[in-house]
């Protein structure tokens, strides 16, 4: 007989140089990358260097897990348009660049999210509107967000949040559903 696999809880799409993070090798979550690499880079303070070092390298429009493994999935895929020109760019070596059809790989990005988070997991969502406004984004995926927040010097980065429906509760979809029902057979 064939054990399960596990997993961590969080799972990180696309995680780069794991800027976004307190432990950079936190065992509570799995980070994948489509790359592994070292970029070095002539900065006025010196040589700058970030290590994007995932745990397994995995292209986040097709993930290479079961369905409803994740109970939180982060996503902050690259929002710069890429060219030749800007690839050796820090942005394009730190972060990625979007390439080709880049509307239906992060819609698929977001099917892919959604589909391995669990039901009443939750998705957070970073995106830089530098030159793609955060809305053509999220028309990519029908699943509604939750809430969200803009951040940064000129408030140009959206974390938004969304909460994947347990199609097995009926009503609202979330486990409040169950509360309420509970409270009304109990006559509360």
């Amino acid at each position: 007989m064939t054990e399960a696999k596990t997993y961590p809880p969080v799972l990180d799409v696309c995680c780069g140089p794991k800027g976004m993070w307190f432990d950079k090798h936190d065992d509570r979550a799995l980070f994948t990358d489509v790359r592994s690499e070292t970029v070095k880079k002539e900065h006025a303070k010196g040589v700058l260097v970030y290590h994007i070092r995932p745990d397994m390298i995995a292209d986040f429009s097709d993930l290479p897990f079961p369905d409803n493994t994740f109970a939180h999935v982060v996503f902050d895929p690259p929002h710069c348009k890429g060219s030749e020109a800007r690839r050796s760019g820090m942005n394009g070596q730190q972060y990625g660049l979007l390439f080709g059809d880049w509307r239906d790989m992060l819609a698929k990005g977001f099917a892919e999210c959604f589909r391995v988070l669990r039901p009443e997991g939750t998705l957070v969502f970073k995106w830089n509107e530098q030159e793609i406004p955060t809305n053509d984004i999220l028309a990519l995926t029908a699943e509604k967000p939750l809430y969200g927040h803009p951040s940064g010097k000129r408030a140009k980065t959206q974390w938004v949040v969304f909460l994947k429906p347990n199609k097995e509760i009926t009503g609202a979809g979330a486990s409040g559903a169950v509360i309420v029902e509970k409270q009304q057979k109990e006559g509360k």
